[in-house]
């Protein structure tokens, strides 16, 4: 299917960080550590988990998804932004760039809808922990998953279909590191009326109600804390939830100031810099949010790591040290 492009446009300019070329080494470094970071501390998360049969729980089985998003979320944009600072080119095909707005679209989503099912299994967890297990039992959580993945996938196919059907002007430079759906958008010589209220539509349905249930979620938690009488029992139940709140606090924060601060005037580049908070900084600092906060992650890390094995005699032997 060709799409419907009067002046048959075949690649964009991604213009990104291209302000100040001496800087684009130190771009390209500072980039490029953050992708390892990213990638190498969430992979660490899932194989942690993955290899202790003490963390397959609901909680560690979102967690684990969430991982493998936030892998996915950032390889969307960050290698090809590394190869066009490496090849000192721009260029972005029409395809690729439709191609990395269809994944960018699917795996934002997945990152809201994830934080939102979290919050609900430490609602369950918090609230009714006699019934924790009988309610989120293994086909709720996978169906929880999947509702997630079709959501994320039809959603973004209507997006890009619509994108698919603009026709675009000569000016083809977008003032981002990577194809935005606002950014292309408005390249586009037809009308975008339906594309902007699909937009808004979106925003407000898959955005707002995830937020809602989180919300709502930790409402109760609250509640459920508040009418605790033990104080063991009340710092016990905040630390259950204190990293996944800081996770969605950081991610929620971050990608609504962006889009918010959007409608003020503001440049293109501090558009850019602004977007790395919650596509870029917020998946790499994920892994260490869970892991510093979370003694069974520690654990588990440590014996993946095999630092545990190293540990052991250390210790026996600082105790047999007169």
């Amino acid at each position: 299917m060709q799409p419907n492009n009067d002046t048959w446009i075949s690649e964009f300019f991604l213009l990104g960080f291209s302000e100040g070329q001496d800087l684009q080494p130190l771009v390209f470094g500072l980039f490029l550590s953050m992708y390892l970071i990213t990638v190498f501390g969430n992979l660490l998360i899932i194989l942690a988990v993955s290899s202790d049969s003490h963390l397959h729980t609901p909680m560690y089985f979102f967690l684990t998804n969430l991982s493998f998003v936030d892998i996915c979320f950032t390889s969307t944009t960050v290698p090809k932004m590394l190869l066009n600072i490496q090849t000192q080119s721009k260029v972005i095909t029409y395809a690729g760039c439709i191609t990395q707005m269809y994944f960018f679209i699917i795996f934002s989503g997945l990152d809201i809808y994830l934080l939102a099912v979290m919050a609900y299994d430490r609602f369950v967890a918090i609230c009714h922990p006699l019934h924790y297990m009988v309610i989120m039992n293994p086909r709720l959580c996978g169906l929880l998953v999947l509702v997630s993945w079709i959501i994320s996938v039809l959603h973004s196919f209507l997006q890009t279909s619509m994108v698919w059907q603009l026709s675009f002007c000569t000016e083809v430079e977008i003032p981002h590191f990577f194809c935005e759906l606002n950014h292309m958008i408005q390249l586009a010589c037809s009308d975008i009326f339906l594309n902007n209220m699909m937009i808004y539509f979106a925003a407000v349905l898959l955005g707002g109600v995830p937020l809602a249930g989180v919300l709502y979620s930790y409402s109760k938690i609250v509640s459920c804390i508040h009418r605790m009488s033990s104080a063991q029992g009340k710092h016990k139940a905040f630390s259950t939830c204190a990293s996944h709140l800081s996770v969605v606090s950081l991610f929620y924060c971050t990608a609504l100031g962006v889009y918010l601060s959007s409608a003020a005037p503001q440049s293109s580049y501090t558009s850019a810099v602004a977007s790395v908070m919650y596509t870029v900084v917020t998946p790499m600092l994920n892994p260490f949010i869970y892991s510093l906060r979370n003694r069974n992650i520690k654990r588990a890390l440590m014996k993946v790591s095999g630092l545990e094995d190293i540990k052991r005699p250390v210790v026996l032997l600082l105790k047999n040290f007169p």
